[in-house]
């Protein structure tokens, strides 16, 4: 369930800034297909790559993953 949460959040939180997925990837170091895979559910991002994604959208790991 949470994986589908996390999902939901990462997509809104792109949306709402208006950034597209290949600009979230690149600012985090990631290729854009994988942003996709996050935002379908498909996986989740490592630690590492969750915290940068925090720290980008100025939020708590709780509040994204949840």
């Amino acid at each position: 369930m949470k994986n589908i949460k996390f999902a939901e959040n990462l997509k809104s939180l792109r949306t709402n800034l208006k950034i597209t997925q290949g600009k979230l990837a690149e600012v985090i170091g990631v290729d854009q297909r994988t942003v996709s895979a996050w935002e379908k559910g498909v996986c989740e991002p490592n630690f590492q790559t969750l915290a940068a994604l925090c720290e980008f959208f100025d939020e708590t790991f709780d509040d994204i993953l949840t």
